[in-house]
């Protein structure tokens, strides 16, 4: 068998469906795993997802579809797992397979945040709960709107593996017509700064509600990349471009499209939303929310000089003003 093998992915929301949408286009065939049966129920009957990028058509006829609760068959048949659900909803999953069944696969993170309660990276999950070796481990990110695949505008990912051989394969099966595909080695770099990048891009929106101009939003976004740098090369030092399109790209596209949930989420807090407010009326998972805590309380270790994602926490978390938080954010900028 040459890798990936039998392709699987877990979720079925938007980033999901933009991922099988991608692999179908280069494989004969997916395996995947949603929540319930009424969903796959749905989907085989209308020919698409009926929640998600419902413009984008399936042939069911290439697709295994299995549930929440037969996730274990689901892992069993696959050779290469891709998990694309809401980092709150990750764990869910991944305590239900067991350890035995999932350790011989390769498991690739698309999910743009981390475990929440656990406060780990998911390759850290993997590696230390899961029991998965570091070689079967990968993250898969880059400046990609779900919504823009379902377009075919032309997008760039980058796959990171610990294996560089099962980057090469993993990125082959995701590169197609509209979609370009780099390699890298730096799982753990990628996976924070994808985590930062919600973060920043919730302050983009906080900062666009409270009706900051874009030369403000400019410097905002020129520190954030300073601010990435620095606590990503202090967590996880090696040998990186910070420029490259799946740190700065993924940044900002990000804290500018119309596309991010995490920049309307923070729009709606800067508007004078609260955050429960405004998580029930999108109705989708901001992770920028989740990812604000998971680096406050790892910064706790590193003490890493962090004024963008300290503020952001203290509204969300603490009840600080947005407009008092910003302005006085705003002072430590050049």
């Amino acid at each position: 068998m040459s890798f990936p093998g039998q392709i699987g992915i877990i979720g079925g929301g938007s980033w999901a469906t933009a991922l099988a949408k991608i692999v179908l286009s280069t494989q004969p065939r997916l395996h995947w795993c949603m929540r319930t049966s009424k969903h796959v129920k749905d989907f085989i009957r209308l020919g698409h997802n009926p929640g998600y990028l419902t413009s984008v058509p399936f042939d069911t006829n290439r697709i295994t579809f299995f549930t929440e609760s037969d996730v274990n068959d689901f892992a069993r048949s696959c050779d290469t797992i891709i998990i694309a659900v809401p980092s709150p909803y990750a764990k869910g999953y991944l305590k239900r397979i067991r350890n035995s069944v999932l350790k011989p696969k390769t498991v690739i993170n698309a999910i743009k945040g981390m475990i929440p309660d656990e406060v780990m990276l998911v390759s850290e999950y993997l590696h230390q709960v899961k029991e998965l070796p570091k070689e079967h481990i990968g993250v898969v990110s880059g400046p990609c709107h779900a919504e823009e695949i379902a377009k075919d505008r032309l997008s760039y990912l980058t796959v990171g593996c610990f294996d560089i051989a099962r980057a090469k394969g993993m990125s082959q099966a995701l590169t197609n017509d509209y979609v370009h595909c780099a390699i890298s080695r730096d799982v753990v770099g990628i996976e924070y700064a994808a985590v930062l990048k919600n973060i920043y891009a919730t302050a983009a929106g906080i900062c666009n509600g409270l009706n900051y101009g874009d030369n403000f939003q400019s410097v905002l976004i020129s520190n954030a990349v300073a601010e990435m740098t620095n606590f990503v090369n202090m967590v996880h030092l090696v040998q990186r471009d910070a420029t490259e399109s799946v740190y700065l790209g993924d940044l900002l596209v990000t804290a500018y499209s119309s596309y991010s949930r995490n920049r309307t989420f923070g729009n709606m807090i800067g508007r004078g939303y609260s955050v429960k407010a405004a998580q029930m009326e999108m109705n989708m998972v901001a992770e920028g929310y989740f990812g604000a805590k998971c680096i406050h309380e790892i910064n706790r270790h590193y003490g890493a000089i962090m004024p963008i994602c300290q503020t952001v926490y203290e509204i969300l978390y603490e009840g600080k003003r947005p407009d008092e938080a910003i302005a006085q954010l705003s002072k430590q900028f050049k």
